[in-house]
């Protein structure tokens, strides 16, 4: 491989598929032999090189959602590359959290009613439109 090879951005579309719940990427990576293309996939990025004659297609995509790299498969076809790889459930890796209950000496205390508005609470004396005006 030549040290002056020139670096080419290849013809990229990447699509979640709503049905599979997947990310499809496709490179155009044309004359690129199968063994010299590298792919990484990250949780939320993918880098690929693909050296083909006197260029080198690059391409890096950071991922709007996380995805599944160890779930990811690559076919490389008639010089275009397509990669399936599955979306992560955001909730996958969540931990639950036990609720305790609160014991006596840790309720809230009871605000007695007269001590609300009678405005219901907005801060200030003015009645909503709803409820009729008191008058003394």
């Amino acid at each position: 491989m030549s040290q002056n090879m020139i670096k080419v951005a290849p013809d990229t579309v990447a699509y979640g598929d709503g049905t599979t719940h997947k990310l499809m990427v496709e490179f155009a990576i044309p004359g690129a032999p199968t063994d010299t293309i590298v792919l990484k996939i990250l949780g939320d990025s993918i880098h690929m090189t693909a050296p083909a004659k006197d260029i080198e297609y690059v391409a890096a995509l950071a991922l709007a959602w996380p995805v599944k790299p160890d779930k990811a498969e690559a076919v490389y076809e008639h010089g275009m590359l397509r990669i399936e790889v599955p979306f992560k459930d955001p909730m996958e890796d969540a931990v639950r959290v036990t609720i305790k209950i609160a014991d006596e000496t840790s309720k809230p205390k009871a605000i007695p009613a007269a001590a609300t508005s009678t405005a219901g609470g907005r801060g200030g004396a003015k009645p909503l439109a709803s409820q009729p005006a008191l008058t003394s």
